[in-house]
């Protein structure tokens, strides 16, 4: 292996070629010249002594090699992001980027209006939001501050509980006027019900006792929650969605209250290491608060 030490910006080509397949969409993504991210690709295969990549019909195919360095780069990458965010921060005035992560149906349909009051205060804080239903690795600082369904139990993590985000079944007034109103359990084997495509281990833990809800009952099949929960609102069938949400469409009907009743313990998270970072102790402080007023709607 050649004595160099490769630099960050032949890691970041790295992991966009991996990322989009090929060097001219590597390219475009970041805003360089092919022949110049190819130089970048040959720079960082003779400083590591290996091949990263095969030519092939389908474009350019990682190696062994390749695929056990993308973990690797990716921390490269969140560690970069997470200097450049301290970096940000102002000075005599809170200021800076923080970055936010959360489910896919919190992120579009909980936070924006909390997130929106915390900018009328705070002018200054970037608010960089992720959502995604993978959880962020909050120790390698993919991310700042995380909303999480589950208490972490990491001793570097700081937790705050903020209460329960109730889950029940409901249906849109249209399709319960097309089709009928179940009166049990069973019959529901009957409705065009809304459920996943992919059963997880979260999923499997979730899943209501006693209820027809198992993939071969699904009219309508996704892993996407906000793909199922508008669904639900445009009458498709009927599905679970958290009941504080429902609540701002009238025309969305709740079914079984008394049998179909899931709760998610929420937490605000967020690493020890922030807890001198104003910016950060700022938002994370909101949101608890804004959360828990939600929870306890």
């Amino acid at each position: 292996m050649a004595n160099l030490e490769p630099g960050w910006e032949l890691y970041r080509s790295f992991l966009a070629v991996m990322r989009e397949g090929s060097l001219s969409g590597a390219a475009r993504a970041l805003g360089m010249t092919q022949p110049s991210l190819g130089r970048h690709m040959r720079e960082l295969e003779s400083a590591l002594g290996a091949a990263l990549f095969a030519r092939s019909p389908q474009g350019l195919l990682p190696t062994e090699l390749a695929r056990e360095l993308v973990p690797h780069a990716q921390a490269m990458a969140s560690a970069s992001a997470a200097l450049q965010r301290t970096a940000s921060a102002g000075r005599g005035e809170v200021s800076g980027t923080v970055r936010l992560t959360a489910s896919d149906v919190i992120a579009t349909e909980v936070l924006p209006s909390m997130l929106a009051d915390f900018r009328e205060h705070h002018p200054g804080i970037v608010i960089e939001l992720a959502p995604s239903n993978q959880a962020a690795d909050l120790l390698r600082r993919d991310a700042d501050i995380a909303i999480r369904m589950h208490q972490p139990t990491q001793d570097a993590l700081i937790a705050r509980h903020v209460g329960r985000v109730e889950l029940g079944m409901f249906a849109h007034r249209r399709y319960l006027e097309s089709h009928g109103y179940p009166q049990t359990l069973a019959e529901l084997s009957g409705h065009a019900l809304i459920g996943f495509d992919t059963e997880t281990p979260y999923i499997r833990r979730l899943r209501p006792q006693g209820l027809p809800y198992a993939r071969e009952h699904f009219a309508l099949r996704t892993d996407s929650d906000l793909a199922a929960l508008a669904a639900i609102r445009a009458g498709f069938g009927i599905g679970i969605m958290q009941v504080n949400l429902a609540r701002r469409d009238a025309a969305l009907i709740r079914l079984f209250p008394a049998e179909v009743s899931l709760a998610l313990e929420t937490w605000v998270v967020m690493h020890e290491d922030l807890r001198p970072s104003l910016r950060v102790r700022r938002l994370f402080d909101h949101l608890a608060s804004a959360l828990a007023i939600y929870t306890q709607a």
